[in-house]
């Protein structure tokens, strides 16, 4: 009896202990192999800067099939998780938006929603009868924070993915859209970032919708360089989009100084020039190399574009009029191949789990130069069906090639944009520093580790426009008219944007990976009643041999007193 005793104040005082140690240190262990119910540390740090309470509203309820079920409960686990790293509380409310007295209320609800940005998701099911059901579903959620509310679209739905495929998605990128939104709430401190200007690049009104959405994260500034070479040193990254005239030495040493001090530079070029007035209005038109007068720069960073036309049977589509002449117009989609739908690298943050980028008359680029300190990282590339056109040479609507000819499309995944991590060397080294130039500083010849990207086709950031930058006039960057389809252009230019100033590691999070484990459909509905019988009966049997043992236990131990 007395060592039955010892057991249990032990058993007693350990216990205590545990509590007495868990008060003071805090800790909690994930054993899934993806670590799916953990949250990364720039998280972590994120949601102890939160000072006020976060109040969530998730519109993701109601009658939902498996597939939303898993999504709004990988949601809420989430958000669990994340208040407890809070300093405040999260308090989450769940709307069902279909659940109305009338149809008149339900149609009120879902023009509410629309009208705050918050976009419908129809999805057709059927029933045990196998009529097509349709359901109307708003998988969004909104964060309120001092005030301030902040829809977050918690689906992706990628273009040649199966249902399971984007939903699975959408849960690996809970973590990086919902912090993601948190973070636009709470922060206080804008950085800045610039367009440069000076060199006929895409004026306000081409670039007005991606200007629009990194106003939510940056100050977006915009100017010519002029003779101040301190002028950049207060930006986080520039963007240089699609210039025109060549860049004077001047311009090109403030740069260059910016980088070897640690700035981050996003450079959309293209390197042949072809007049879309000419082919609109002929047909036909020339296609010249176009130097900007930065190829020696980017090639001392390690690129080189090269100034080819990229034709790919991947394409978007435009309008050709089939009709007779002077018969009434009639078009038919034809395959533009000189706007080739750019495949997304899986393995980069920038372009993990976006749509295909539309570009138009882009060129090819190579890694050059043996600079061992910087990474490399491939984003965009042509599919595997590319032809290579040399420059010069002249545009010619009405010869199109088959897309069918494997010996013209001959060549396979063409780089067009690349990311480089690492230490620069400067393309000044050794040279006399330009003319003209003030507040400069001692020249740098290698720079502090920074990153760069370089994406050779300048239409990859313009949008189209009325000729008015508003919301009203300009269409949605990457929104093909003709084709009626969203492209992945301002996902992949935000990202870019976002991953050149990320210090902290949170861009990471697009990387975050969950092994889809999906049903036999076929098996789970052919053995359904082996597997609910299995479900039912052996817990029960399990239950009946346990109170059976532990019966017959205490009848053998207290007959032998």
């Amino acid at each position: 009896m007395k060592i039955r005793k010892h057991k249990n104040t032990l058993l007693a005082l350990g216990l205590v202990a545990v509590i007495i140690i868990s008060f003071f240190y805090f800790f909690r262990i994930d054993l899934t192999s993806d670590k799916r119910f953990s949250i990364a540390e720039p998280s972590k740090k994120l949601m102890a800067k939160v000072d006020a309470p976060l109040e969530v509203t998730v519109y993701l309820d109601g009658e939902l099939n498996p597939g939303f079920q898993r999504l709004k409960r990988s949601t809420a686990e989430l958000l669990e998780e994340l208040s407890v790293y809070s300093n405040k509380t999260i308090r989450i409310e769940y709307v069902n938006p279909s659940l109305s007295d009338t149809q008149e209320e339900r149609e009120r609800k879902y023009v509410e929603l629309q009208q705050r940005g918050l976009s419908a998701t129809a999805v057709y099911e059927r029933d045990k009868e196998g009529k097509s059901i349709q359901k109307v579903i708003f998988p969004w959620l909104e964060i309120s924070y001092k005030g301030k509310k902040l829809p977050i679209c918690l689906l992706k739905n990628i273009r040649g993915n199966s249902g399971e495929e984007n939903l699975n998605i959408s849960i690996e990128n809970l973590e990086f859209e919902i912090t993601d939104g948190i973070r636009q709430l709470i922060n206080t401190e804008v950085s800045k970032i610039a367009f440069i200007e000076g060199h006929g690049e895409l004026n306000d009104a081409e670039t007005y919708d991606i200007s629009k959405a990194l106003s939510h994260y940056f100050q977006v500034d915009r100017g010519v360089l002029a003779t101040d070479a301190s002028i950049l040193n207060n930006y986080k990254a520039i963007i240089i989009a699609k210039p025109t005239t060549p860049f004077s030495e001047s311009d090109k040493y403030i740069i260059d100084q910016y980088i070897m001090n640690g700035g981050r530079v996003l450079w959309i070029l293209d390197a042949v020039r072809v007049s879309k007035e000419n082919l609109s209005a002929t047909g036909l038109s020339p296609a010249i190399e176009l130097d900007v007068n930065l190829g020696d720069q980017l090639f001392r960073y390690g690129v080189r574009i090269n100034p080819v036309l990229l034709q790919d049977v991947q394409c978007a589509s435009i309008p050709i009029n089939i009709a007779p002449k002077n018969a009434t117009p009639q078009f038919e989609p034809s395959p533009w191949f000189y706007a080739p739908l750019l495949l997304a690298s899986g393995a980069h943050p920038v372009t993990r789990n976006i749509s295909e980028v539309r570009a138009e008359f882009c060129s090819g680029l190579d890694l050059v130069g043996d600079n061992k300190g910087v990474d490399a990282q491939l984003l965009l590339a042509s599919s595997d069906n590319t032809h290579i056109m040399g420059t010069p040479t002249t545009i010619d609507l009405s010869q199109v090639p088959k897309p069918n000819d494997k010996a013209y499309f001959n060549l396979s995944y063409v780089p067009v944009a690349v990311a480089l991590e690492g230490i620069f060397e400067s393309n000044f080294a050794n040279r006399m520093v330009p003319k003209g130039l003030t507040n400069t500083q001692p020249l740098k010849q290698t720079s502090t580790r920074t990153r760069q990207i370089v994406v050779a086709d300048g239409d990859i950031i313009r949008n189209e426009t009325n000729g008015v930058a508003s919301d009203s006039t300009t269409i949605p960057l990457g929104f093909d008219r003709y084709m009626n389809q969203q492209f992945g252009n301002k996902e992949f230019v935000l990202n870019s944007v976002l991953y050149l100033t990320d210090n902290e590691g949170w861009m990471q999070l697009r990387n975050r990976t969950l092994k889809l484990r999906l049903l036999n459909k076929q098996l789970s509905s052919d053995e359904k009643t082996l597997w609910q019988a299995v479900n039912v009966l052996i817990p029960i049997g399990l239950l009946l041999l346990f109170g059976i043992g532990y019966q017959l236990a205490r009848k053998r131990k207290y007959t032998r007193r």
